[in-house]
């Protein structure tokens, strides 16, 4: 029986997304059924890097000690709600229970047992045990809605005109503060009226509102579609890329009633706004780069299909290999992920801590990590780094083109500074990284120029000069220090070696 190995797992449980949506609400307050340690790690430790939260305030552990497991944790519940209503921490504020993964194992299902303690408490199993986060989240969504939403909508009451809600921004998504800003911006911007962000900007009072917009759009497309569609009206997912935001903007003012003359005036004025760098960096000095350089994309479902679009379609850069989240059966999974950068890396990833380590294990010192999903601890807490929109098509290719220097960077011959072993012991000021310039250049074996040639073909196209040329010194350099007339297999084999 084959054996499934999984590495360096990627996405959280169910019971996280759920938590993450329902965090959202400010008259909300989660109890969590689990140990304190559930508790550490979702309310304190990682939405401090995912949203610089210090903590979650509405969420509590239950606690659940070594005789709950035994008895059950009944009693772990209603002693945490009692003492949250002793602090006052329950006033004005819906009592949501959740289960998790240690609860569900020994069945703590408190559906039941909570209406006896509060009639308007609300019990999500949360199915950590089976499902992801993705699969947590859209549970959520539509719990909340056929919870607190639906059995509430005023069916007399008609939409406002151009209204628009946008559904899916939650606690624990990647750079959500900066691509929602930029969403909100362009559906204002040809006349549309934001109803509800949720649940990121809504409340468990406010979910009823969401029936009341002519149309939605969902901010990503691996959760929040479901939600989208159980309210019936017509749905967008946030655009990536120049021609992918102008023919979202067209579709919508089309959904929303917003005559088409108002939507080509928007466009044309980001043209000469927020569009303008994309034009002057894809045509300036390094117009030729975008051609030959190479990118891997390790995102969610939503930046892996925007990316590829925007850098591969519209930009013309070459997506030599892409996986998303929830992964699909033809994408790589880590271990291959892994092996892939190890073997070759491209110049540019896209992807999480995960891949940043592989690289480095690779010392892929032409490649660069661009954060581009969770998990690592990177921090997107501000609107200024947008992926999606015309915002985000400028932002990127700002940062490309600024990894386009720095790659060329890592391999100019740099002079560093050595200090005096002891006082009184001079050493030469400076010395030649790779080699002092003045060394002449020896026979290479035909064996020797192979085993380069090879090397250097696992450097990204971009590099290669600078990196034969560094590679290349440090060969010959070796070569004079052992005394040898021409450079072989084994002096390069070392000056690889060395260079890693």
């Amino acid at each position: 029986m084959a054996i499934n190995l999984i590495r360096d797992i990627s996405d959280t449980s169910s019971y996280w997304g759920a938590s993450w949506v329902f965090g959202c609400f400010p008259d909300a307050h989660i109890v969590c059924d689990a140990p304190i340690g559930c508790y550490n790690l979702l309310g304190m430790a990682v939405t401090d890097y995912t949203d610089a939260l210090p903590h979650m305030a509405n969420l509590t552990p239950t606690s659940i000690r070594e005789e709950d497991v035994i008895n059950g944790t009944a009693q772990a519940l209603k002693r945490t709600i009692d003492d949250l209503r002793g602090l006052g921490r329950l006033d004005g504020k819906r009592l949501i229970v959740v289960s998790t993964a240690e609860s569900e194992m020994i069945s703590a299902d408190h559906k039941r047992y909570l209406a006896t303690l509060d009639a308007d408490a609300r019990f999500f199993w949360s199915q950590s045990l089976e499902q992801d986060e993705w699969i947590g989240r859209d549970r959520a969504l539509l719990f909340a809605w056929e919870e607190y939403g639906k059995p509430f909508v005023d069916a007399n009451l008609e939409p406002e005109p151009h209204s628009v809600n946008i559904i899916g921004p939650s606690l624990g998504c990647f750079n959500a503060p900066a691509d929602l800003y930029e969403v909100k911006r362009l559906i204002e911007g040809i006349g549309g009226k934001i109803n509800l962000v949720y649940p990121y900007a809504g409340s468990i009072a406010a979910t009823p509102q969401l029936a009341n917009s002519v149309a939605n759009v969902v901010l990503y497309r691996e959760f929040g579609e479901p939600l989208a569609k159980e309210l019936g009206k017509p749905y967008l997912f946030a655009p990536f890329g120049v021609l992918g935001t102008t023919a979202f903007l067209r579709e919508l003012g089309k959904l929303i009633g917003v005559p088409d003359e108002q939507v080509e005036a928007f466009i044309k004025a980001e043209k000469r706004g927020a569009l303008q760098p994309v034009w002057d960096l894809w045509r300036g000095p390094q117009s030729d780069w975008f051609a030959v350089v190479d990118c891997a994309i390790v995102a969610g479902r939503s930046y892996v299909e925007g990316l590829k679009q925007f850098l591969g379609e519209e930009l013309g850069m070459k997506v030599v290999w892409s996986s998303g989240r929830p992964r699909r059966e033809d994408e790589p999974d880590n271990i291959e992920i892994r092996k892939r950068l190890h073997a070759r890396a491209p110049a540019f990833v896209f992807g999480s801590i995960n891949e940043k380590i592989y690289l480095a294990e690779a010392n892929a010192k032409a490649s660069f990590l661009i954060p581009a999903v969770f998990p690592g601890p990177v921090v997107r807490r501000t609107t200024g780094t947008p992926f999606m929109g015309y915002a985000g098509a400028a932002y990127l290719i700002q940062e490309l083109v600024n990894r386009f220097y720095e790659s060329v960077f890592n391999y100019l011959p740099v002079e560093t500074i050595r200090k005096a072993e002891a006082p009184g012991q001079s050493q030469p000021a400076a010395q030649v990284q790779g080699g002092a310039s003045s060394i002449e250049t020896i026979p290479w074996t035909r064996e020797a120029t192979d085993r380069l040639d090879v090397a250097i073909q696992r450097v990204p196209y971009l590099a290669r000069i600078s990196a034969s040329r560094s590679l290349r010194m440090a060969a010959e350099q070796a070569a004079h220090a052992r005394g040898a007339n021409e450079v072989t297999l084994e002096i390069v084999e070392a000056a690889l070696a060395h260079g890693q």
